[in-house]
């Protein structure tokens, strides 16, 4: 074929597979099939390979071809990326409304469903696709241009050359986040916990083939800056933005209405509310945003928010099912906690089975009988949990819970705990269940953080015969591991490699994962950071650890009676003599963050919570995992949720990633 024609045909294959690509992945209304695509893409990844001159980054056949990454580059957004300032309930809204109609008396809203995803930004120059950047703190995020490729909604080249910025959403339609979750569960990986989630995971891999095996899809919600005509014209509305970019073939947000009436505003959001569960998608939310661009600039911005749009935010999506049985858990630590066992449910993105019931007390308030019809919701979108039982719903089948006198792994007499209020306890520091949960907690990722020792590995484990405690681990062979079922030579080796990692964890994440009771991150931490080895730590009197900040007479007790104890005491001599660091690896280096407490919560834009929480600590300041009023700062990043909320709630200071390496760095906070 002459090399004209050649150019032609590669063109013309663009062309097409680019307009069909849109009539599947936009448009929703696919004109040819699977096969006949799948025929034209082949033929133009022969020809461009054939002929290499004719290289295009926008062809079609361009979406999967980068190398994995080493780290995310940062990008600094033109237009910054604020959020919404949230509101709860419809007087809220009002409240908002009314303000607004005080400066602008003929407000025109856009009403608009809230996807529940990752916000990024798509930057083309003269019609092509250049880059991708994920929020982060608003003002810096992360270069996720060739995980942004993968998704064919985003186009790689527009119609025409022009050069803009436009910002969406990215999410995981509900279809491939159960194809993703069945999939990780038969290969014995943790679920995620809701799309929202899966979504922000899989933009972040550093593999874009990864990230194309995902199915990740995006709405486009808004335009930034740049052109979005060839002859200069400058759009009036958001309205007008959204259809042009529809036009120029961006998957646009569905179900938005134009309006000024406050009643119309109120019943489109309870349209979407009442669509919630029949979208192939999740939304958590109503987005109320002034429709003309010239009332967005009247009105302003606030620090972090505009003022010209709010967020109405749904209440917990809450379910009916009926709780067909109630099984009780042994914990690592010997709790007894009842979990009810439901009729399936989907709630929140995922289908629910199981759900914690705390304690018999926590059945007793609320009234709970085995066959009651209940409700359940999601808290914070994530922990299953019941709401309430329907007394008036309950049938003659119904029967009260009592819970067992003998433990339910390992057959000992179980003992109220007096500390604990209602806590029922097995004292049998031998139960089978309390040993596997202990091995859990210590391979966990916030402790040694051993990947791939899940529950699963470690419950054969122990059916083996292979291990009897922690300390075990680390004499593990692979030539051992191989012969379990499901385990394999490489994957035997990765576990081996992954245990013998973790000898270097350190201090801190060592005594956390000893699971001793009442000592969290931050307890082990301070005692790390105070007695400097593991030796001293064992040796601690009750009157020393309560010198200890944040530290009281419960919880020095709790220290003193774990290492008292001589099967306590051999394990921790096993795990020396193992090889494990016990010297603390995070001693503070300055201590400008001294006396200070942060919560961290949402994706940071440029380092893990863990690499913060390892930095404030290295500067003299405390990590804590939930916000109280002892909280000094809250450090929000992409997709903060409840703690953000509670931080609002309580006054505490609210600071970005930026602001924290400013303090960092012995800067004081903005």
């Amino acid at each position: 074929m002459p090399e004209n024609e050649v150019e032609r045909r590669i063109k013309k294959l663009r062309a097409k597979l680019q307009y069909h690509a849109r009539r599947y992945y936009v448009e929703d209304n696919p004109e040819i099939s699977d096969y006949e695509y799948d025929r034209m893409y082949a033929e133009l990844k022969a020809l461009e390979e054939e002929h290499p001159e004719f290289f295009d980054p926008a062809s079609p056949t361009q979406r999967v071809g980068g190398k994995p990454l080493d780290k995310f580059e940062k990008v600094t957004h033109h237009v910054r990326m604020d959020s919404l300032a949230d509101v709860f309930s419809f007087e809220e809204l009002e409240e908002f409304l009314t303000r607004v109609a005080g400066i602008i008396p003929d407000a025109v809203y856009s009403v608009e469903p809230k996807i529940d995803g990752l916000s990024v930004s798509l930057r083309y120059e003269n019609g092509v696709f250049v880059q991708g950047a994920t929020r982060g703190d608003g003002q810096v995020g992360e270069d996720v241009t060739q995980n942004l490729r993968t998704v064919f909604s985003i186009p790689l080249s527009l119609p025409q050359p022009l050069s803009l910025t436009v910002r969406g959403e990215v999410y995981l339609p509900r279809r491939g986040f159960e194809r993703l979750n069945l999939a990780r569960e038969k290969a014995g990986q943790p679920l995620f916990a809701n799309p929202r989630n899966a979504a922000a995971g899989s933009l972040r891999q550093l593999d874009p083939q990864i990230a194309a095996e995902r199915g990740l899809d995006i709405f486009v919600f808004n335009f930034q800056e740049g052109a979005l005509y060839a002859d200069g014209r400058t759009p009036l509305t958001h309205t007008e933005t959204l259809d042009r970019l529809g036009e120029l073939g961006f998957h646009v947000l569905e179900n938005r209405i134009a309006t000024g009436d406050k009643a119309g505003i109120f019943a489109h959001i309870r349209t979407l509310g009442e669509l919630r569960e029949s979208l192939s998608y999740d939304i958590d939310g109503v987005v109320v945003k002034l429709d003309r661009l010239a009332d967005r600039a009247r009105m302003g911005e606030a620090t972090n928010t505009p003022r010209w749009a709010v967020a109405y935010k749904f209440p917990p999506e809450q379910k009916q099912t009926r709780l067909e049985d109630i099984v009780v858990a042994v914990g690592r630590t010997g709790v007894l906690t009842p979990t009810a066992v439901l009729s399936p449910v989907r709630l929140a993105g995922t289908t629910v089975s199981r759900a914690t019931l705390h304690n018999l007390e926590f059945i007793r308030e609320r009234d709970i009988h085995i066959g009651d019809i209940v409700t359940v919701q999601k808290a914070g979108d994530i922990i299953p949990e019941v709401v309430k039982a329907h007394p008036e719903l309950r049938s003659a089948a119904v029967r009260e819970f009592h819970m067992p006198e003998l433990c339910p792994s390992c057959g000992e007499p179980i003992v109220y705990d007096a500390d604990e209020g209602a806590a029922a306890r097995c004292t049998n520091s031998r139960c089978p269940a309390q040993l596997s949960r202990r091995i859990e907690h210590f391979a966990s990722k916030d402790a040694m953080n051993i990947d791939g020792l899940g529950p699963q590995i470690v419950e054969a484990l122990l059916r083996n015969g292979l291990i009897a405690d922690a300390a075990d681990l680390y004499s593990l062979r692979a030539e051992e591991i191989q012969e379990m079922e499901r385990m394999g030579e490489k994957s035997a080796a990765n576990l081996i490699s992954a245990i013998e990692c973790s000898k270097s964890a350190g201090l801190e994440r060592l005594i956390y994962a000893l699971g001793i009771r009442n000592v969290g991150e931050v307890a082990a931490a301070a005692l790390a950071q105070h007695f400097g080895s593991l030796g001293a730590c064992m040796h601690a009197t009750a009157e020393e650890l309560c010198t200890l900040p944040d530290f009281g007479e419960i919880t020095a007790d709790c220290v003193v009676n774990f290492f008292s104890h001589p099967q306590n005491r051999e394990l921790c001599e096993r795990l020396t003599a193992a090889g494990l660091l016990t010297e603390p690896v995070n001693r503070p280096q300055a201590d400008f963050l001294a006396g200070l407490t942060f919560v961290l919560t949402g994706t940071l834009p440029t380092m893990s919570r863990d690499e913060a929480s390892e930095r404030i600590r290295a500067a003299g300041g405390k990590t804590a995992g939930s916000v109280s009023s002892r909280t000094s700062f809250v450090v929000a990043g992409e997709a903060a949720g409840s703690k953000l909320t509670k931080a609002n709630q309580l006054g505490i200071p609210v600071i970005d990633e930026e602001e924290l390496l400013r303090m960092l760095n012995g800067q004081t906070a903005e």
